[in-house]
């Protein structure tokens, strides 16, 4: 899972490309857009990370246009489960939607992640 092609065209929101790959599989959405004033996609990752001594279920994150939505769990042994999905265009006829399930470790490589996401989506553009 890869973020990519960071820019805004206002201080309400932030836009990006997703990409996922995975073996047999390739896909990239060029534009999805995150309000700021929603809980955004670090503050769900940071959230993650404090509760490195697990949960209970599934929680899960997405975009106003559910065209990316992140869900996790939390296995025994202290590993959670990151499943990215792109959905482009939900609603349209033919589209499309791709998925892949990253394994981090609750405690570090979690707040790691949450803090490259944080750098990635808060970077200033020139």
């Amino acid at each position: 899972m890869t973020f990519c092609d960071q820019f805004s065209f206002d201080a309400d929101s932030v836009h990006f490309g997703v990409a996922l790959r995975a073996p047999g599989l390739t896909a990239r959405v060029n534009e999805v857009v995150a309000w700021i004033w929603d809980s955004d996609l670090t503050t769900f990752l940071e959230e993650l990370a404090a509760d490195y001594r697990g949960w209970e279920g599934e929680r899960s994150w997405q975009t106003n246009d559910r065209d990316l939505t992140v869900s996790d769990v939390f296995r025994s042994g202290g590993y959670v489960g990151l499943t990215w999905a792109l959905r482009p265009w939900p609603h349209a006829a033919g589209g499309w939607s791709a998925s892949v399930t990253t394994w981090l470790e609750a405690g570090e490589q979690m707040a790691s992640l949450a803090a490259d996401v944080r750098k990635c989506l808060t970077r200033e553009q020139p």
